[in-house]
């Protein structure tokens, strides 16, 4: 019976801590990283109280719109803990690419998240490759070329 218990909840673990999908609780959307595979991501962290997340929002966009979504996913990810909060954001933003809503942190925990914004830069093969803290305008061609290098890997 206890063999049993342990093989459940060590199961339950390894699903939570995989780095590919997990349900983020009841009051968060899902975020499935595997039905991404094939594809680069662009999985970016922030919050509604950040001024950085504001300015790299139009420049998420403009990457959404260059890229053929064959080859680039962007998604949004939220951590505030009030949805009405990035609800407001995003009504100013408009975004064209995904959000989700992370208000307890299962995701951010899961990407070890420490600075708003967050990204990470991940390969059609689900590997995360790079990663960026903060945004800053000077750090876009160097963030743009990463993006490039990953959509040409074949």
């Amino acid at each position: 019976m206890r063999i049993r218990i342990f093989a459940g909840i060590a199961a339950l673990l390894c699903s939570l801590l995989s780095g590919l999908s997990a349900a983020a609780g009841a009051s968060t959307d899902a975020l499935d990283l595997e039905k991404f595979k094939g594809k680069v991501v662009l999985l970016d962290f922030w919050a509604s109280w950040c001024a950085p997340c504001k300015a790299s929002f139009p420049w998420m966009q403009r990457l959404n719109r260059r890229y053929p979504r064959a080859d680039l996913v962007v998604i949004a990810v939220n951590v505030d803990h009030e949805r009405s909060l990035a609800e407001r954001f995003l009504d100013a933003e408009r975004p064209d690419f995904s959000v989700v809503f992370d208000p307890m942190g299962r995701i951010a925990e899961r990407f070890d998240v420490h600075s708003m914004p967050a990204s990470y830069y991940i390969d059609r093969s689900g590997r995360v490759r790079y990663t960026h803290a903060g945004f800053r305008d000077g750090d876009r061609a160097e963030a743009e070329r990463e993006i490039s290098t990953l959509i040409a890997e074949r």
